[in-house]
């Protein structure tokens, strides 16, 4: 019987750096499948020759998003490639969030501007409608890893708007949100899905410094530790889920939420073309997930 062949898509520049490689490899070699952790822009590669060509880590597409996209949709003429192109196509831009507002989502309150707008004038807009909010984060609808993105006081208008208009001078898209407190105190809530299944969560601490410069590296440190979700979140988890506008069972989904003043789980990030997925922070993680991608591999 011949073995399962898949490939796990990184990049370069982050070789040596996706902590979730190691496990994930040692545990789908243990089970029998022929793994091999591949450059998604590696031309020398055959990518038909993979059973399944899983993305993990291929975290500069997002200043190569056309390049990107274009080499998904050509692997997935020739293998199965997950999650796939439209999936990615969608989740790649932050515009996602504001679909999933008007399904009845609860997400942090966003506001978008377009090049040719008015940055300062949306500026003053998110400001004049969340009066409360003490800190207002500024960042770019296609981003990852905190690349670009600042958090500024309320006072520093003018730092905003800035931050806003360099962007959009770029031909980007900008998000603007208010900061909510709670995440200081709190963190972030991640909990991942493998196969619409939970599997687990874990904490991260706040990132965004008051009026700090944006990450200059791939992306930006974090303070990872796990959590045991609250009933609460894994309802908000399993409504941002329900809302996906895909009729397929993705493989893996990861849903970031931070609580609101109220206190009650909000939508930060829907993760769903390259997550961290943390599997060293949960006992038999690495199993589970190892296991959903065998499933698709032999469905049967």
């Amino acid at each position: 019987m011949t073995r399962p062949h898949v490939a796990l898509v990184t990049a370069r520049a982050a070789r040596g750096t996706d902590y979730d490689m190691p496990p994930l490899l040692d545990v789908l070699r243990g089970a029998g499948v022929d793994t091999e952790e591949m450059d998604w822009d590696d031309d020398a590669v055959a990518w038909s020759q993979f059973d399944l060509v899983l993305l993990r880590s291929p975290w500069d597409y997002t200043w190569r998003l056309p390049e990107f996209l274009a080499w998904a949709d050509r692997v997935s003429r020739q293998t199965r490639l997950l999650n796939p192109p439209d999936v990615l196509r969608w989740n790649t831009d932050k515009h996602y969030l504001a679909k999933l507002a008007d399904a009845g989502v609860p997400v942090v309150p966003s506001r978008f501007i377009e090049p040719g707008e008015d940055a300062a004038a949306a500026v003053d807009a998110v400001l004049a409608a969340h009066p409360q909010a003490n800190d207002i984060v500024v960042k770019p609808t296609i981003s990852a890893g905190s690349r670009d993105t600042q958090r500024h006081t309320r006072g520093n208008r003018n730092a905003m708007a800035a931050h806003a208009q360099g962007l959009l001078d770029a031909n980007r898209s900008v998000l603007v949100q208010p900061y909510l407190d709670h995440v200081d105190a709190h963190g972030e809530t991640a909990l991942l899905f493998f196969d619409g299944e939970f599997s687990h969560a874990i904490r991260k601490g706040p990132l965004l410094r008051r009026d700090g410069a944006a990450t200059a590296g791939l992306y930006a440190e974090e303070a990872i530790t796990p959590r045991t979700p609250s009933p609460d979140e894994l309802h908000a988890a399993k409504q941002v889920l329900a809302a996906i506008p895909f009729a397929q069972q993705l493989l893996y989904a990861r849903v970031d939420l931070i609580r609101d003043d109220d206190g009650s789980p909000r939508l930060l990030e829907l993760e769903l073309v390259e997550p961290s997925v943390f599997l060293e922070h949960a006992e038999g993680a690495a199993k589970r997930f190892a296991h959903a991608i065998m499933e698709r591999v032999n469905p049967d």
